[in-house]
């Protein structure tokens, strides 16, 4: 990870990994040669708790002798400008801020605190979500050959057994016992629930599943790279554009791998891109019109002109469906549940909720109100996707004969563009179910024969 004469730079937080990590670097420099510093960022995000870490950290460099690089940033106003969580704020504001010191003071490496149980709960998480080998592939070891992890083969409990032995100071993050947050309750539950009834060497295992998936996949994107270069029409710095002349006789894992490389290359990276994104561009290339397009997640347009597909990032959020004038602006989104659960739509700020219940336990289908709908469970189909409108989007209101196109249904309803662009559609099997909070579609409606029902409900975000 570190050679003779190189400059690490290790990101310092005040826990105890990190603490931890800048003890070991502090050892192993003079005898590997290389300098050492500390970079602190202070989000600002637990009030005097940033303020009590960022003066630890302050005293902790003083006490190696270390240099010392601090600043504190506005990840509030970060999340809301990027619409992100607060977590993913906070991650990516201090990867900006340790580049950035890394670059202006000539450090070669990023020395960051990962370690086992870190990548082996990240693995279950995307496990969870639906993700593909990528994603399982876990924390890598060194990434871009710039950030480095020493602790990744070091479990939680070495850490702070090491800590304790030599008698080591660190702060804790009250935030990591918040089990509203999923990362949380793998941690605290689900992974001591794994080792004490099914495998106690559960974070070994998902480790090295982890390992032999990213080895794989490194081969994979290897053996890809060859029909990445053949279908490449043009590449700058805002664009991809990428032919469809042969794109159909390609492995569906191919085709797929294709366009995720592309928007990898054109974002920078593939967070907030998920499985259903990268479907939504193959509906796009094979069902889609010659000249459609589709937005994702941090302004990233796919547009088809033809037999080329275009990848770009886009300066401005495109305008709602229907073009105008009007200055309503939003994001495309796309959410999958796999099965009866809860879904946060950040973008509309709702969170849906769906539990199976027998008909016995309906009161009146009838009086549900327009935040709470009710389907006959067997004629849903999972994967259910929670997405916004699409032109040519139609449906079958229920009540009504035949079927009937969504902005017209919109425009007959009265329902502000602004609203129309952010209103969650129900999805199942490629037919709308739900327009959420408006009406139902005929398809799936509770009828005479329904024993079972899904309940969809509407809650606060």
């Amino acid at each position: 990870m570190v050679q003779a004469g190189e400059a690490v730079l290790a990101a310092v937080s005040g826990g105890p990994d990190s603490v931890a990590l800048v003890h070991i670097l502090a050892t192993l420099a003079p005898l590997l040669s290389f300098q050492l510093a500390i970079a602190h960022l202070n989000h600002g995000l637990r009030s005097h708790e940033s303020e009590r870490d960022a003066e630890f950290v302050a005293a902790l460099a003083r006490k190696l002798k270390l240099k010392l690089y601090q600043d504190k940033k506005n990840v509030r106003q970060y999340q809301k400008r990027h619409k992100l969580s607060p977590e993913e704020a906070a991650r990516q504001v201090r990867y900006i801020f340790l580049n950035q010191t890394a670059e202006t003071h000539a450090y070669d490496k990023i020395a960051v605190g990962h370690h086992l149980d870190d990548n082996a709960e990240l693995v279950m998480l995307f496990f969870l979500r639906g993700s593909g080998t990528l994603g399982l592939s876990g924390i890598p070891p060194v990434r871009d050959g710039k950030i480095i992890r020493p602790l990744i083969n070091v479990k939680r409990s070495e850490i702070i057994e090491f800590l304790n032995e030599k008698d080591l100071a660190y702060v804790s993050d009250a935030t990591n016992a918040d089990l509203s947050l999923l990362r949380n309750k793998i941690r605290h539950e689900l992974m001591p629930h794994l080792a004490a009834t099914y495998n106690p060497n559960i974070v070994e295992t998902l480790n090295r599943l982890a390992s032999v998936v990213r080895s794989e996949e490194k081969w994979i994107e290897r053996l890809t790279e060859h029909l990445f270069e053949t279908a490449l029409l043009h590449r700058d710095a805002d664009s991809i554009g990428l032919s469809l002349e042969n794109f159909g006789e390609f492995p569906l894992g191919a085709r797929r791998r294709l366009i995720r490389k592309a928007i990898r290359m054109v974002k920078g990276n593939l967070r907030r891109i998920a499985f259903t994104h990268i479907d939504a561009a193959l509906r796009l290339v094979f069902q889609g019109p010659q000249s459609g397009g589709i937005d994702l997640p941090d302004d990233i347009r796919i547009q088809r002109h033809g037999q080329a597909l275009i990848i770009s990032k886009q300066e401005q959020r495109r305008r709602p469906p229907g073009g105008g004038r009007s200055a309503a602006v939003c994001t495309a989104y796309e959410y999958s549940l796999a099965a009866p659960g809860i879904v946060s739509i950040r973008e509309a700020g709702m969170r849906l909720e769906l539990t199976e219940t027998s008909i016995e336990e309906v009161a009146d289908v009838r009086r549900a109100g327009q935040r709470i709908a009710f389907f006959d469970i067997h004629k849903v189909t999972f994967p259910l996707i929670v997405r916004n409108s699409c032109p040519g989007d139609r449906f079958s209101p229920l009540g009504m004969d035949g079927t009937q196109k969504l902005k017209s249904f919109f425009i007959n309803n009265k329902i502000p563009k602004d609203q129309r662009v952010k209103c969650p559609l129900l999805v199942s099997n490629g037919k709308i179910i739900w327009v959420v909070g408006h009406r139902l579609d005929n398809s799936a409606k509770v009828d005479r024969e329904t024993r079972k029902v899904l309940k969809a409900e509407v809650l606060l975000a």
